[in-house]
């Protein structure tokens, strides 16, 4: 159920995870290729508690970020985060050289749980994704059963360390093999206005109450398709993430997106997106994208 507010109003599951509609992704947090401390950890942490003052109940994050350290900043920065709904992700790891090797055994599944539930500092996590696909690309679904390691991920919300489930790079089929375990909350994958391969399961999703976070609005637009963006966004006057971010918030009520920045100069330009009206000209333009 979409309800209107600020920052694009909020969707409530058929689950009853409430989620604001223009959440914030925190995997900018740590440093370079996502790995180690930030630069800045105090613009981090001002970033954060802008973010939740702005009105953002919806953060994303990963214990494998940093690894630890975005967790950690979001702990120091937001603890009791009263009122705060902590979207994290297991599934995969870091390794040596800063890759992200799978982790998806049914032991694996359970550290990964359980780092984060202490690096956050909580006795249950709100929403855990378990991270299935990545491909060459790093951001696409791979075929295969996920039942293993989402059955994993049911036992311990059965054991109160997890409120609810959802799964992200998958393809459709991976969805319905998860909802035969167990309630499906969210999915989460790479959609924008470029990138539009999940148009039908984000209208299933929708029918079902399942929110749709979709990740990396700028992500795969050729010089082409961004040329057609910045234009609009010229004509809006606003920058072209938050006419990308924009568009999603139109296209469906279940779409929540999860934007990410260390500064807060972008953190603005981003939430600003929620107050953005486009025209059925702005629309058409954009729509042209897709090609």
């Amino acid at each position: 159920m979409c309800a209107a507010n600020t920052l694009g109003g909020t969707f409530t599951t058929t689950e009853g995870l409430t989620l604001t509609r223009i959440g914030y992704g925190a995997m900018q947090l740590a440093g370079p290729g996502v790995w180690g401390p930030p630069v800045d950890r105090g613009e981090a942490i001002r970033v954060l508690r802008a973010a939740v003052q702005a009105g953002v109940n919806h953060i994303d994050t990963a214990d494998f970020y940093g690894p630890h350290v975005t967790n950690e900043i979001i702990r120091e920065a937001l603890a009791p985060y009263d009122g705060v709904q902590l979207v994290t992700k297991v599934g995969a790891a870091r390794d040596a050289d800063g890759g992200w090797p799978q982790e998806r055994s049914p032991e694996q599944i359970r550290a990964q749980v359980e780092s984060n539930l202490h690096t956050l500092g909580v006795e249950t996590l709100d929403a855990v994704n378990l991270r299935v696909g990545g491909g060459p690309d790093g951001h696409s679904a791979v075929p295969g059963s996920l039942a293993e390691s989402f059955g994993a991920l049911a036992e311990l919300r059965q054991e109160g360390l997890i409120r609810h489930l959802g799964v992200s790079v998958v393809e459709a089929g991976q969805v319905t093999e998860a909802q035969t375990i167990a309630p499906v909350a969210t999915v989460q994958n790479w959609y924008n206005v470029a990138h539009r391969g999940d148009e039908e399961l984000i209208a299933t999703l929708n029918e079902q109450g399942i929110a749709y976070t979709a990740f990396w609005p700028l992500g795969g637009f050729t010089p082409l398709q961004s040329g057609t963006l910045d234009q609009v966004a010229e004509r809006l006057g606003v920058s072209p993430q938050a006419a990308a971010i924009a568009w999603l918030l139109h296209r469906s009520p279940n779409i929540v997106v999860i934007p990410g920045t260390a500064h807060l100069a972008h953190l603005r330009e981003n939430l600003a997106a929620a107050e953005l009206e486009l025209s059925t000209d702005d629309l058409s333009a954009l729509d042209t994208i897709a090609g």
